[in-house]
């Protein structure tokens, strides 16, 4: 029968736990549960290297940079309950400090949804295991069952999600240091993720990184530097511009199911360690580097051509341009703009049977589901241009963003106006929406306020725009209202 232990907390609070005989172990901690599961105590598999600079670490991770904490309760600066709120759920983090029986951390569990269930799959027993993401990227998904598997789509959510939280780290002056498929649960059904093992986050200046990272994810600098001493000034030591590494690799495993570096190209015939440390670190080279296709492997009918100019731009930075050159890498809050722009354009596959089930149609003279190759069934595709003003030049726009509209697509307040970004901040009220009614296509004012017709004049809350090719309206009469140019394109 299992002890129940008892930890005391920094805070005086004391918090019971069960002592099992096998507790879950990682590389630095192993867990104890507490009895309804609600919590985990972790404490340290050699408490002996838990050093001061340790201790000041994790006390100030759990403080002053911690972002699921309000500013007012001695969280990340600027922080509010709403903001505090919305990211307890994108990260699993230490809430408090466990000074007895030992040295250790409080932290929530994770939700359920990021456990497999005992219908996760028909081949293994996978009960109660982590969703660790590369049961879902990697050739693991064959012991899946469809339903755990979800589609392009969900993907693309976790994608934005997980920008969102990285970007925020990093705003708060954090970096994780060992982003991996390891330290971010996954759960594709619902497209949601969560970033684990925050206690090792480096504070850039403050405390320095404890782990290298995971194979697969370390930036290459770091991984050719390695062997290199500490105080060597050439060696490089994870930060955020690592993060931004292993942050590309994560998204494009999420929507293409595979790495973007483990390619056919063989780096050294002297031993499989040599090939991998070449391949991985000082010599690594994009499957899909457009100049250099030695390591693209034969069967890539996917490509990052397939998610539009912006997306592509952004992956060419990360694995070509950015690749052995950090400066270049894009930051998470590019990856962030780059993925709600790339949502704005997904259109659901006509194919039932694709498992993708959604896709980025960027292209509207080629709308072809590049997964499956099925072509659209619709007829029209309306595609609306949004655009800003330049600032100090009236009456000179330039191009925003794109959005693909089909019956009862929601515009909201980042559609309507240049100076809003879909952030963990935005209004999710929805400002019009766009439906077909006999045959024709109109624009719903359901909350926008200064809409204006194309001839200038407002339009009411419950009055409609007509949208036919070529319609050019204000989605606001302020300074920072996007201008929208209507093209619907027959199939």
């Amino acid at each position: 029968m299992n002890k129940i232990g008892e930890a005391i907390l920094a805070s005086g609070k004391r918090l019971k736990y069960v002592i099992t005989d096998n507790p879950p172990r990682g590389g630095m901690k192993y867990t104890y549960f507490a009895p309804d599961k609600s919590y985990v105590i972790q404490f340290f598999n050699d408490p002996s290297k838990v050093d001061f600079n340790t201790r000041s670490r994790i006390e100030a991770i759990i403080g002053k940079y911690n972002p699921t904490l309000p500013e007012s309760r001695g969280g990340s600066l600027g922080n509010d309950d709403k903001l505090a709120a919305y990211f307890e759920k994108r990260f699993c983090w230490p809430t408090d400090i466990v000074v007895s029986p030992e040295f250790g951390l409080v932290s929530p569990a994770y939700p359920s949804n990021f456990f497999f269930d005992s219908s996760a799959s028909q081949l293994l027993d996978l009960k109660g295991k982590d969703k660790k993401s590369n049961w879902f990227t990697s050739k693991n998904r064959k012991y899946l069952n469809k339903s755990e598997l979800g589609d392009f789509r969900s993907m693309l959510q976790m994608s934005l999600l997980l920008s969102r939280s990285i970007r925020r780290l990093h705003q708060a002056g954090l970096a994780h240091s060992d982003l991996s498929n390891n330290n971010v649960l996954i759960d594709p059904k619902s497209g949601n993720c969560v970033v684990i093992d925050i206690d090792s986050l480096v504070v850039p200046g403050l405390y320095p990184p404890e782990v290298a990272g995971t194979r697969g994810y370390i930036a290459p600098e770091v991984l050719a530097t390695m062997e290199l001493p500490r105080t060597d000034p050439r060696r490089k030591i994870p930060g955020s511009t690592t993060d931004l590494h292993a942050l590309a690799v994560l998204i494009y495993e999420y929507l293409f199911l595979r790495h973007p570096l483990i390619g056919p190209k063989i780096f050294s015939t002297v031993s499989a360690e040599e090939d991998d440390f070449l391949g991985l670190g000082p010599q690594a080279l994009f499957i899909e580097n457009p100049d250099d296709t030695s390591n693209r492997p034969s069967n890539l009918k996917v490509t990052v051509k397939d998610l539009g100019p912006e997306m592509e731009k952004l992956f060419m930075r990360a694995f070509v341009d950015g690749l052995h050159n950090p400066a270049l890498r894009p930051s998470a809050m590019e990856w962030e703009r780059g993925i709600v722009h790339a949502w704005d354009l997904l259109h659901k596959c006509s194919n039932p049977d694709c498992s993708s089930k959604w896709f980025v149609l960027h292209d509207v003279n080629n709308p072809v589901c590049p997964f499956c190759g099925t072509k659209i069934a619709d007829k029209e595709i309306v595609r609306l241009t949004l655009n800003s003003e330049v600032r100090g030049h009236k009456g000179q726009w330039r191009r925003l963003s794109e959005l693909d509209a089909v019956n009862n697509t929601p515009l909201f307040k980042w559609h309507t106006h240049s100076n809003i970004f879909p952030d963990e901040k935005a209004d999710l009220t929805m400002q019009a929406y766009i439906c077909r009614h006999n045959n024709e296509w109109f624009l719903i004012n359901s909350h926008a306020e200064g809409l204006l017709s194309p001839q200038g004049n407002p339009v009411p809350q419950g009055q409609a725009i007509r949208l036919t090719d070529g319609t050019v309206f204000r989605a606001s009469r302020d300074d920072r209202g996007t201008l929208i140019n209507v093209k619907i394109i027959s199939v």
